[in-house]
């Protein structure tokens, strides 16, 4: 759940700006610290589509054919129109009475309705599937590049944004890709077809139309300014409506506890305000657009029709040009009308795309190595070597000065020290969640920024105090870390570590569903299951950080248990502020603001008196 906590600017009110500051989108605040936000977000999502579009060339070069058969076809209807008037009906007035040219006529307004109909149908059949195709893509990039970045940027960038990133902006695309981007098209076809052709037909009349131009552009330019920033601020409105909603329900035993309600709803009402103020501004631009352009197309019209009229009466134009081109302006006009309909779902799709580009840009802290160094050969060996070592979450900011130290293979380390002094750091360092920011760190001599994903995780696991089981059997959940174990495996590994038996009392056994996160057991049981997991991935170098700090008493020493069978031949960093699980290490390193200060086996340090003694000491007296 979301710590922000934003104090009302009036009574029932909640400063949402000031919300926003904390929990809106980052790739958004990180362009615009760099400057030229827009620019490169613009820039980001045109390369990003072009990208999703080039498999699909040839599909999307027929495409833009059967456009333009269609629009052929429906700019074929007013001038057969003219033609049955001006030169079909004047051979039925008189004999002979030859109905040749308007039966001539009739026969192609059919063939036009015809092809467009076949191209409609044609183009609605494959769009779909390349939609569809493009959509299919984007979801998969967007998820593989979620599982690529670092913890780090997990642990700053919320669920909410991402489940808005694969809900609420995938649907905006997949709302234009569905039917809008044809509407659209076609309608800026009909547009600039109409305007070609009412040239072509009189020059006089369209001189006449040529009038509301300036209008149309001056009214097209400012809804085309005014949405772009409108639907942007929608898709970061929604965004926020998204991300208070799934931290306030993920944390919902805390919000219950603290009688956070209240608060809560405040805060929701407030962005979920904000996101219908947003819309309502959108839709404000619409109606004054739409309208607009109706007007526009009346006073237009009526001026045609009535210089038109008179041009007619004096011999100087076609009773068919006249209704063609009466025609042609509804055709001309309408399409206008939509495009504010159709632009709203671009706009949208646009606002969505820079959202998913500017995740898709956000670069990985712990890149894939160009040239990676493969593990000596044989199954890894376990030694970690710190070589002038040291990392900090900020430039500014050390969190570790270098320091050096060697963990030979199989043995078992204990990081001891307050809160904050850096042990958690060390652990993900180990396990590459971050990389140092000076010196290296190698496995088995190979620096861990040149091992790849799969050699690295197969050798690291980190087992942590959250003991996070996925929703699905107990079997799934063990053999998570190595989906091709047998059944007979997994019953051995949790076996192994003392887990079988609370198992098989469940009611389906390894079968049982542990439901959301692993609710359906005790802290305890997930944590076996958990060192089950882990047993039966076997890495070479197995952390644990903080792996019984949520237990009660017998729990715990069940769990001591499992630990001795786990940790048995690999190398092993465990962190515990409880120094019955350090009581099992070979050696301890006390650790002080980032800095090793004691090193040495326990009885060792315990008999020297100093920092590890007094921890003790401490320890025992709080068993007493």
């Amino acid at each position: 759940m979301s710590t922000v906590d934003v104090e009302p600017t009036g009574p029932g009110t909640v400063d949402v700006e000031a919300w926003r500051g904390v929990a809106t989108d980052e790739d958004a605040e990180r362009t615009a610290a760099e400057g030229g936000s827009v620019v490169r977000l613009r820039a980001d999502s045109r390369t990003l589509l072009r990208s999703l579009v080039r498999p699909h060339a040839r599909a999307v070069a027929l495409l833009i054919a059967l456009l333009l058969l269609q629009n052929a076809a429906a700019m074929a209807g007013p001038y057969l129109v003219k033609l049955g008037i001006d030169k079909g009906i004047p051979p039925m007035l008189h004999p002979p009475r030859d109905g040749g040219v308007l039966l001539a006529v009739s026969i192609a307004f059919g063939v036009s309705a015809v092809a467009e109909y076949i191209g409609k149908r044609w183009f609605i059949t494959l769009s779909g599937r390349v939609g569809q195709a493009i959509l299919f893509d984007l979801r998969n990039r967007v998820y593989q590049h979620f599982q690529r970045l670092s913890v780090g940027f997990h642990e700053r960038y919320t669920s909410g944004r991402v489940i808005s990133r694969l809900t609420s902006d995938m649907d905006s695309i997949s709302e234009l890709l569905d039917g809008g981007i044809e509407d659209l098209v076609l309608s800026a076809l009909s547009v600039i077809s109409v305007a070609a052709i009412l040239l072509w037909l009189d020059l006089p009349l369209a001189a006449v139309t040529l009038i509301c131009f300036p209008f149309l552009l001056w009214l097209s330019r400012w809804f085309q300014r005014s949405s772009a920033r409108a639907y942007r601020r929608t898709r970061e409105a929604v965004a926020l409506v998204i991300v208070h909603f799934v931290e306030s329900v993920g944390g919902m035993r805390a919000v219950q506890a603290f009688r956070r309600e209240r608060r809560n709803q405040e805060i929701f009402e407030a962005v979920n305000d904000n996101y219908r103020q947003a819309n309502l501004t959108a839709f404000r631009l619409i109606a004054i657009f739409s309208p607009g352009i109706k007007v526009i197309g009346n006073v237009t019209v009526a001026v045609v029709l009535t210089y038109g009229g008179y041009r007619v009466l004096h011999g100087q134009a076609q009773v068919g040009v006249l209704a063609a081109f009466l025609l042609y302006l509804r055709r001309f006009f309408e399409p206008m009308q939509d495009l504010s309909q159709f632009y709203n779902s671009l706009q949208s799709a646009t606002a969505a795309l820079e959202k998913l580009s500017g995740v898709l840009a956000e670069p990985a802290s712990v890149p894939e190595p160009e040239h990676p160094t493969p593990l000596p050969a044989g199954p890894a060996r376990g030694q970690l070597r710190f070589t002038r070592t040291g990392f900090g979450y900020r430039a500014d900011r050390p969190v570790l000065p270098p320091f050096d130290l060697t963990i030979p293979a199989g043995q078992t380390l204990a990081l001891v020290g307050t809160t904050g002094a850096g042990k958690t750091t060390v652990a993900k360092l180990v396990a590459r969640f971050y990389d140092p920011t000076g010196g290296t760190l190698t496995l088995d001599g190979v620096d861990l920024r040149q091992l790849t994903e799969d050699d690295l995780r197969a050798a690291v696991v980190m087992v942590t105090q959250e003991n996070f089981l996925f929703s699905g059997t107990v079997a799934d959940n063990i053999r998570f870390g190595r989906p091709q174990a047998s059944d007979e495996q997994v019953r051995s590994a949790a076996a192994a570590i003392g887990a079988d038996e609370f198992i098989r009392a469940l009611p389906d056994g390894y079968g049982t569903d542990v439901r959301k996160r692993g609710g359906r057991l005790s802290a305890g049981q997930r944590q076996l299951v958990a060192f089950a997991r882990a047993f039966l991935a076997d890495p070479a170098v197995l952390i644990l950080d903080e792996a019984t700090s949520s237990l009660d008493i017998p729990s715990e020493r069940l769990v001591q248990r499992a630990l001795r069978t786990i940790l048995a031949d690999r190398t092993a960093i465990v962190i515990a502020h409880r120094l019955s699980t350090v009581e099992i290490a070979d050696r301890v390193l006390v650790i002080d603001g980032g800095r090793i200060v004691e090193d040495g086996p326990p009885a060792a340090l315990v008999e020297r008196g100093g920092r590890y003694a007094t921890l003790h000491r401490q320890w025992q007296d709080s068993l007493v």
